[in-house]
């Protein structure tokens, strides 16, 4: 029930466009208060809570990332300083995913769009079997 909650959230969220990494890394944003996007953002810190988030860096920046349908979601807090009640404006983002879930690797000519991405897969030093 909470996934079909968590969906129908961010199906109505007011997104839009981000203009940091805009050449590289396209993403969309919504914020706590200014959007209304209170219920959305808890939910997502939720799901980190429960252990559902999966860390990595991205441009040098170790970040907790929620893979949902086709996209990643990321908060701009750490999810365990949020407090919703602080007054403050949170930004949770999300970007579209493209490749695999965990290709985080930026290649020459990465826009960031699933049709863009290079057709020889970046060598990220790890082995998969």
């Amino acid at each position: 029930m909470e996934n079909l909650k968590i969906t129908e959230l961010i199906g109505r969220a007011p997104w839009r466009e981000a203009v940091t990494y805009r050449k590289t890394w396209p993403h969309e944003y919504v914020l706590s208060r200014k959007d209304d996007q209170r219920e959305l953002i808890e939910l997502v810190c939720a799901r980190f809570r429960a252990g559902e988030g999966v860390a990595a860096t991205f441009f040098g920046t170790r970040n907790t990332y929620l893979f949902l349908d086709d996209h990643k979601y990321w908060l701009m807090t750490h999810w365990d300083k949020i407090d919703l009640d602080d007054g403050q404006d949170y930004v949770l983002n999300r970007a579209r995913l493209y490749r695999d879930r965990r290709d985080f690797v930026i290649q020459p000519g990465d826009t960031g769009r699933r049709e863009d991405y290079p057709a020889k897969p970046a060598a990220t030093g790890t082995s998969h079997r």
